[in-house]
């Protein structure tokens, strides 16, 4: 949620950085300023008026005391004035207050100045790349027909047990989605992360500290009898371990990883670019957050660039780097970069990672600060990243490592896998 202070201060700035995200807040903000200026003057009316009644409630006591009656019946009469007042004050302070949060959450996040313009992921920037972008020599196979030739996934029969999008991952499939779990995990803590295992589901508050609510309420699954939501990732539950706190600022940054499922609707995805392990409604991934000073945090976003392209390195995989911009940002996020790798079978570029700094937007909502070397309580800035999400870091694998030997397995992943190359089935 954006600082108000900062449209308070300059809403003519706010207005022209969100131009960025082609979005015309003019109109917006300038309510969320008269609705503001309301809400403050009824809070301040409201305080006089219950300071005058404590005030005559204390006189009130010291006039009947003292046998001064008729002086203390005056006094009542104007206390049950004040008392209709504060409550009318109360009705206002109550609804403008109402449609100030209405307001204030609809304003994105301000993107950084690195931010492109543009109006989709076609306008995004590529700022780095390594590796070649290759085809397999002879037939290269997509990874869903690899899946069935080898037996690795039951797509099928995930169809059978659940629907779409929730595959079901056997015999060196399911050994390789384990193996890349653990390599992430233990990349992560060797970067100096403490793993933690989440809830699988949060509540309202935790999903709205995050910004999933109410911008993405249409891509998660709500269990509404309890009015529970699945994550979609495990920078939701991760980063509410924080909501309402306030941290010392010698113990920042706080460095967290976990891995979990997620779980997204993804309403209106068809087609080719979602076949296979494109484009799931359960997958598995590991995540790293990360909350510091905002005078580190761009520091600390660097860092876990360079953690999630070490771990693409190791998995020998061609990436490239993209920076988000304004039409491709999400609604939290002030700067995002994604990574993609290259699918051979497929010939164009999955993503497969997005890390971004948030700044103070979700700290604003969970009520995130630090104390910091003055005895001040500043709000501290939050960041993520995939590192990684697994379906296209799988269906790259397959589809880049294919042979008529079989499909080679990564050295990085071979302690864990017990094999170097998976064969053909049957």
């Amino acid at each position: 949620m954006i600082d108000i202070q900062l449209i308070r201060d300059n809403s003519e700035d706010v207005i022209s950085r969100l131009k960025t995200r082609n979005m015309d807040a003019s109109d917006l903000v300038n309510r969320l300023k008269d609705v503001d200026a309301v809400r403050r003057q009824a809070q301040k009316q409201l305080d006089d008026i219950l300071a005058e009644s404590n005030a005559i409630a204390r006189q009130i006591g010291e006039l009947f005391k003292s046998g001064k009656g008729q002086e203390a019946a005056a006094m009542k009469e104007r206390s049950g004035i004040l008392k209709k007042e504060a409550k009318e004050l109360q009705t206002r302070l109550d609804e403008a207050g109402k449609e100030f949060m209405d307001l204030i959450v609809r304003i994105p996040n301000l993107p950084h100045p690195l931010v492109p313009t543009g109006n989709s992921e076609a306008d995004n920037q590529v700022v780095k790349s390594e590796g070649d972008a290759f085809k397999p020599e002879g037939a290269a196979l997509p990874h869903w027909e690899l899946a069935k030739a080898y037996d690795l996934i039951d797509f099928e029969v995930g169809t059978k047990i659940t629907g779409a999008g929730f595959p079901v991952y056997k015999g060196r499939g399911a050994q390789l989605q384990r193996a890349l779990i653990s390599f992430f995990l233990e990349e992560a803590i060797t970067a100096g992360y403490t793993e933690y295992q989440p809830p699988l589901m949060v509540n309202e508050d935790s999903a709205f500290g995050t910004g999933q609510l109410p911008d993405k309420d249409g891509q998660m699954y709500h269990i509404v009898a309890d009015n529970l939501f699945l994550i979609p990732t495990a920078e939701v539950p991760i980063t509410n371990l924080f909501r309402d706190s306030i941290l010392k600022e010698e113990d920042l940054p706080v460095k967290c990883t976990a891995y979990s499922p997620c779980f997204r609707r993804e309403a209106g995805s068809y087609g080719k670019d979602v076949r296979g392990l494109n484009r799931l409604h359960q997958f598995d991934k590991v995540e790293i957050v990360q909350v510091t000073t905002p005078e580190n945090s761009y520091a600390a976003l660097d860092e876990m660039i360079e953690h999630v392209t070490g771990v693409l390195r190791k998995l020998e995989l061609p990436y490239r780097i993209t920076r988000l911009c304004g039409g491709d940002l999400g609604f939290a996020a002030a700067l995002t970069y994604d990574f993609e790798v290259w699918s051979a079978a497929q010939e164009r570029w999955l993503e497969v990672s997005s890390v971004s700094n948030f700044e103070t937007y979700q700290s604003n909502r969970l009520k995130l600060r630090y104390r910091s070397a003055n005895g001040k309580n500043v709000l501290a800035h939050t960041l993520n990243g995939s590192a990684l999400a697994l379906p296209r870091i799988l269906a790259a694998l397959l589809e880049n490592n294919q042979s008529d030997d079989g499909i080679a397995i990564p050295a990085a992943l071979q302690n864990y896998m017990a094999v170097k190359n998976i064969q053909k089935a049957g």
